[in-house]
């Protein structure tokens, strides 16, 4: 997803998230010849529809921790590099495309983003033995739009071990923008989306947001307690992560750790410095 302004922005950098590279970014596991690594196509149910999936499945014997990664609007970045460093330390990760995007059926909208992100949740906890995934250790992470869905999905998942977001944005806030503006806004992020124009995705952000509770705002009460890592860059997006990470300290939400990046909202030059941060912070979840 492109960033709907460009605003000067500062994050508070946390040192001992990037104190060095992992050893995951650039080295592969020993091979675990009885348990080895592997991917697994998934297609789960929601909406009456299957939507498509990926498992990057770890090495090694029993559960993993497991994280679900959710992409932006429209998901032409998708950080599969991230995926696989945090698959080699240790985690399992999950991908999966929304109804109507980049060809899981259906066509696309706003509020079957939230359904799809609960209905993979479900998923995993139904096909836990399957996929080797230890249900008590689920990270939610999401950039960009996939930033909003991961945030309104954990407010009501405080079972999740923890929220990652990414230049997360904050479409019930910008679905207030002037009608013509979020048309133009939406005609530049719609490659791969099925069954949508321009104008309908507008009209359906702009309604979903007006009957229910879809900004950053209405999730707080729900993420208090919530162990959370949020990255920011310099592409207009880093004040709506701020003023998020303000409401919840101020709610005593004292399990927050920021980093912000001087780079674009791909993260285009700062991607081993974005897993290096991931990595740390996945590392930590068990020692607090």
């Amino acid at each position: 997803m492109r960033p709907f302004f460009v605003l000067a922005s500062f994050f508070l950098c946390a040192p001992s998230l990037v104190a060095q590279t992992p050893r995951a970014i650039t080295v592969d596991p020993p091979r675990d010849s009885a348990h080895p690594a592997r991917m697994e196509v998934l297609h789960i149910p929601s909406g009456g529809a299957r939507i498509n999936g990926v498992a990057y499945l770890a090495s090694g014997a029993g559960a993993h921790p497991t994280f679900v990664l959710l992409h932006g609007l429209p998901g032409n970045e998708k950080n599969l590099d991230l995926a696989q460093a945090v698959r080699r330390a240790g985690w399992n990760a999950i991908t999966f495309n929304y109804r109507g995007s980049w060809g899981s059926p259906g066509a696309f909208r706003f509020g079957q983003n939230l359904e799809d992100a609960d209905a993979v949740l479900r998923y995993i906890a139904d096909s836990a033995r399957q996929l080797g995934i230890d249900t008590t250790h689920v990270v939610i992470a999401g950039h960009s739009m996939g930033g909003w869905v991961a945030i309104l999905t954990a407010a009501h998942h405080p079972e999740l071990a923890g929220l990652v977001l990414i230049s997360a944005a904050d479409m019930g806030r910008d679905a207030a923008l002037p009608r013509d503006t979020l048309t133009a806004v939406m005609a530049d992020n719609m490659e791969a989306l099925a069954g949508v124009t321009a104008r309908s995705m507008a009209d359906d952000l702009a309604a979903g947001a007006a009957t229910s509770q879809w900004t950053f705002a209405d999730a707080v009460s729900g993420l208090t307690h919530m162990r959370m890592l949020v990255i920011t860059s310099d592409d207009g997006l880093a004040p709506e992560g701020d003023t998020l990470v303000s409401r919840l300290r101020a709610r005593g939400n004292a399990n927050i750790a920021t980093l912000h990046e001087a780079t674009d909202h791909s993260y285009s030059d700062k991607r081993i410095a974005l897993e290096s941060a991931v990595l740390e912070w996945l590392a930590k979840l068990g020692t607090r």
